[in-house]
């Protein structure tokens, strides 16, 4: 990592990398903490040792847990439920102590929840080659054909129907929120937000 940051020699970084699928990580909790929080910690200790400072973490809204008022706002407490959501908590902290010890850093965390979508071109999008671990893949299998049908599991949530209710995010909306985070780590934003 540390020779990939010098001879590239970024800007800015935007931190995507890691395992992101809740239910494996109740299994593999180790693999977890390993690639999410070590792997961040790699990263940022290549960063140190160069003149990047500008970085956006993407976190997930998992970070918050069951919530106890909608709509999640920033001061939601967080308690998260899953490894995940733990190792993207972690980072978070991580990050806030490091932009608290040096004040160089312009550190960004952005929490979303499912994003969902593909490039209006058509060529970047999710087709995972296994089965989906999300519900889009899915939608867009039976709207192609390659599905016969969407199986909707579960019956009894706590909803006017009974069937769960998530929220998304589309990822060029994701994109452009991302790329202002960056931006606000180019002007002069400070610290960790």
């Amino acid at each position: 990592m540390a020779r990939v940051v010098r001879d590239f020699a970024p800007e800015a970084v935007i931190h995507f990398a890691g395992l992101k699928a809740v239910g494996e990580s109740v299994t593999d909790p180790l693999a977890y903490f390993d690639v999410n929080v070590s792997g961040t910690v790699t990263l940022l200790q290549a960063l140190r040792a160069s003149d990047c400072r500008r970085f956006v973490f993407s976190s997930s809204a998992t970070v918050y847990g069951t919530p106890d008022y909608l709509p999640l706002d920033e001061v939601h407490p967080l308690r998260p439920e899953s490894p995940y959501g733990r190792t993207k908590l972690q980072v978070e902290e991580m990050l806030g102590d490091l932009a608290r010890s040096d004040p160089a850093w312009s550190i960004a965390l952005l929490r979303y929840f499912n994003p969902v979508g593909s490039h209006e071109s058509g060529r970047i999008g999710e087709d995972p080659a296994d089965i989906p671990n999300n519900l889009m893949p899915y939608v867009t299998q039976v709207a192609t054909g390659r599905r016969e049908r969407l199986t909707v599991h579960g019956d009894d949530y706590d909803t006017p129907d009974g069937t769960g209710v998530r929220d998304y995010i589309h990822v060029v909306d994701l994109a452009r929120a991302h790329l202002a985070a960056v931006g606000w780590a180019g002007t002069g934003g400070r610290g960790c937000r």
